[in-house]
């Protein structure tokens, strides 16, 4: 009896010194798995484009064209640094007539190419991208005026030059490919044109644009 009582002591002692071990432990917390971006936009790419254009006064007409760029985000980063150059050709036309001396004068202009070299800013959260662009734009306009009662018409084309700046949203839907779309405002400078014998200022040559298109990403 006595050697279950001494055993059953040994055994209670025993249990106890190890509980107090298991308290003592250390408690360590595990460190937070590091977060990785999902989705990486830089690289080269190409894209096609298109969409609606109008005048700051009047006029409309739609485009469409390509697109090229470049991409840079470091790891880690959400903020996104491009380059990009797109060109459209066009059919954003105006139209007005007036009477002058008797005699009823139509001027009809029309936007036949533009297009850009632009940097690019953006902020990424996964696979959309909102950025901000803006840079060098150009465009060449044809202006006619007419006299149909005399049996006048005279034509003449410019490139003309300015800046562009607006932004967009772009969306990575698959691992190479995105869609965007995009809004810019286009500032153009006056030319001289060469109508019914006289140089005619053009003035300022302002338009918008709402553009959607499809870029391939190269990886």
């Amino acid at each position: 009896m006595k050697r279950l009582l001494l055993a059953g002591v040994a055994l209670s002692v025993a249990t106890a010194a190890s509980a107090a071990d298991m308290q003592a432990r250390p408690y360590s917390k595990a460190s937070p798995a590091a977060v990785v971006a999902a989705y990486n936009w830089s690289g080269f790419y190409i894209g096609a484009m298109g969409g609606g254009g109008w005048g700051t006064d009047s006029g409309s007409g739609g485009f469409g064209g390509g697109t090229v760029g470049y991409n840079w985000q470091l790891p880690g980063s959400q903020f996104v640094f491009g380059v990009e150059v797109d060109a459209a050709g066009a059919n954003i036309k105006d139209s007005f007539s007036e009477v002058q001396d008797g005699f009823l004068v139509t001027q009809n202009s029309k936007i036949n190419s533009f297009g850009s070299v632009t940097g690019r800013a953006g902020f990424a959260m996964d696979a959309a991208l909102l950025y901000a662009k803006g840079g060098y734009a150009w465009a060449n306009n044809k202006s006619t005026i007419s006299v149909p009662e005399l049996g006048l018409t005279s034509s003449d084309s410019h490139t003309h030059s300015g800046y562009t700046i607006g932004g967009g949203l772009e969306y990575m839907f698959a691992p190479n490919w995105s869609a965007k779309g995009e809004y810019m405002f286009t500032s153009l400078g006056s030319e001289n044109y060469n109508l019914l014998g006289d140089q005619l200022a053009s003035g300022n040559i302002d338009f918008h644009t709402i553009k959607v298109g499809v870029n391939y990403h190269f990886r």
